[in-house]
C-alpha cells in the first residue's frame, strides 16, 4: 500500500495537562485546520479534560490557492475515483486517529470525530468503520459517502448527531435527512438538528447542541 500522508494541524491541549477525552476536528473543503480549532474555546468549557486537534487536510485546493486543503476533490472524476479518493483520505485520517490516541494513552471510547462539510463526509465514513466503536460523530453541514456501501462495510455504531443550516446553498438540507435515514436502517442512532436562517456554515445554536452532545456521549455531568 503507498504510504499515507502525515498529518499535523493545531491542537489545543486540557489545561490540567491531562486528557481524558479526544475530540479530532475535520475541516471542510477549501480551508485547513485552523478554522475548526476555535471551537475547541467555547467547547472546553463543557468538556474539561478533553484535547482538541484539527489535523490540516494533505492536498492543496484548486478553488482556494491561498493556503486552502482538501480531503478529497469534488470536482474531478468519476465517482470509483471519487471513492477511491475517500478510502485514501479515510485511512490517512484513521492512522492519524490511532496515533493520537496512542500519544495519549486513550482509547476509542475517549474519542469523538466533529466535521464540517467535507470533514463531516469522512468523519461519517471513518467512524463506523472503526475496529472499536469511538465514543460518538458530531457532523455540520455535510452528508453520507457511498451510502451503497454502508450496510457491507459498517462495523460499529457510534451515536451521530447532525446539524445542518435549512438555507444551505451547498449541500442541501435533504442531505441531512438521507445520511440519518441511511444510519439508521443500519442500526445507528442519529439525532438531527436543523438550523433556520442558517447557510454553509456552524451558528452558536450548533455549538450548544454539539456541546451537549459531546458532554453526553463523554458521560460529563455539569
Amino acid at each position: 500500500m503507498t504510504d499515507l500522508p502525515n498529518l499535523s494541524g493545531p491542537n489545543v491541549e486540557p489545561i490540567s495537562g491531562y486528557a481524558k477525552n479526544l475530540v479530532i476536528l475535520l475541516h471542510g473543503y477549501g480551508a485547513n485546520g485552523d478554522d475548526l480549532i476555535g471551537l475547541a474555546n467555547p467547547l472546553s468549557e463543557f468538556l474539561p479534560n478533553t484535547a482538541f486537534i484539527s489535523p490540516n487536510a494533505p492536498y492543496p485546493c484548486a478553488q482556494n490557492p491561498f493556503g486552502g486543503l482538501q480531503w478529497f476533490d469534488v470536482w474531478e472524476g468519476d465517482s470509483r475515483d471519487r471513492l477511491t479518493q475517500i478510502e485514501l483520505a479515510s485511512a490517512t485520517i484513521d492512522e492519524f486517529i490511532n496515533v493520537e490516541l496512542e500519544k495519549r494513552s486513550l482509547l476509542d471510547k475517549n474519542l469523538a470525530l466533529l466535521g464540517f462539510s467535507q470533514g463531516t463526509m469522512l468523519s461519517l465514513h471513518v467512524g463506523v468503520r472503526r475496529s472499536k466503536c469511538p465514543a460518538g460523530i458530531l457532523g455540520y453541514s455535510g452528508r453520507l459517502e457511498a451510502p451503497e456501501k454502508l450496510a457491507t462495510d459498517l462495523i460499529v455504531r457510534p451515536p451521530v448527531m447532525l446539524i445542518h443550516g435549512e438555507e444551505d446553498p451547498l449541500l442541501s438540507i435533504d442531505l441531512m435527512q438521507a445520511a440519518a435515514d441511511e444510519l439508521r436502517e443500519n442500526g445507528v442512532k442519529v439525532d438531527t438538528h436543523s438550523r433556520p436562517g442558517l447557510a454553509h456554515g456552524i451558528d452558536q445554536e450548533g455549538i450548544m447542541l454539539g456541546a451537549e452532545f459531546l458532554s453526553r456521549i463523554f458521560e460529563i455531568n455539569h
